[in-house]
């Protein structure tokens, strides 16, 4: 392991995508993790081993200036994990839909084809998705986030295909992985319920996931099925 082995995660400041990160920096590697603001606890908790850049995917605009001092910083980058994700009802119309769409498919599209160059040539290297079991089930409910996540799904199989045989490039399909604080305990029971290990499993799942498609030499344009058995209830 040398330190100019980096990982970007994008949307990486809380919950799953700061896990990651930490247990990423234990493993040896120094990560770059992209959100919107910096935290104010980060002053008292500083991120060891973990650079924070800001960035919007929310709009084109953000999104290449992200892309342009990502390349003025000029990382060797190991892999990178597109976490950043917005959750957004129908209801609240075509710009809701507009702001998905940027966040879970045109900034990865752009990273990725921009990074290309950044991603370590003396090695095989990976891309990772984060996308959602209900893109492969769709919803009733939640029909624009659906069909950004599904949209993100397809994109794997195309860069896959494109960036083989240097760069895997795969996704990770996750169900429940952590409850809200305010969620309540008949949401819990209810969501519990959905799957056939019927538990809430925390985020070290999602990390030991991105391990195994970094270590495994053998996969790519898949997507790794991450529900507690969803499928089978």
């Amino acid at each position: 392991m040398t330190i100019s082995e980096t990982i970007l995660i994008t949307g990486g400041a809380q919950r799953v995508g700061l896990h990651c990160a930490r247990r990423l920096v234990e493993d040896g590697y120094r990560v770059i993790i992209t959100c919107r603001t910096m935290r104010p606890e980060w002053q008292d908790q500083p991120l060891n081993g973990i650079e924070v850049m800001l960035a919007d995917f929310s709009t084109l605009a953000g999104i290449e200036d992200f892309i342009r001092r990502l390349h003025q910083r000029a990382p060797v980058l190991r892999a990178i994990v597109h976490n950043a994700s917005l959750w957004l009802d129908d209801h609240q119309g075509a710009q809701a839909m507009q702001q998905m769409y940027m966040v879970h498919v045109q900034a990865p599209y752009l990273i990725n084809r921009a990074a290309e160059a950044l991603l370590d040539p003396q090695q095989v290297t990976d891309i990772i998705h984060l996308t959602d079991h209900v893109a492969q089930r769709g919803s009733k409910k939640h029909m624009a986030y659906c069909a950004s996540k599904a949209a993100l799904e397809n994109l794997t199989l195309s860069f896959a295909a494109q960036f083989a045989p240097r760069v895997k490039v795969n996704s990770i399909a996750p169900a429940l992985i952590m409850f809200n604080t305010d969620d309540n305990d008949e949401y819990r029971r209810k969501t519990l319920e959905k799957s056939a290990l019927g538990i809430e499993p925390g985020p070290e799942v999602v990390y030991q996931s991105i391990r195994y498609l970094m270590d495994n030499t053998y996969v790519t344009g898949t997507s790794l099925t991450l529900n507690g058995g969803r499928h089978l209830k």
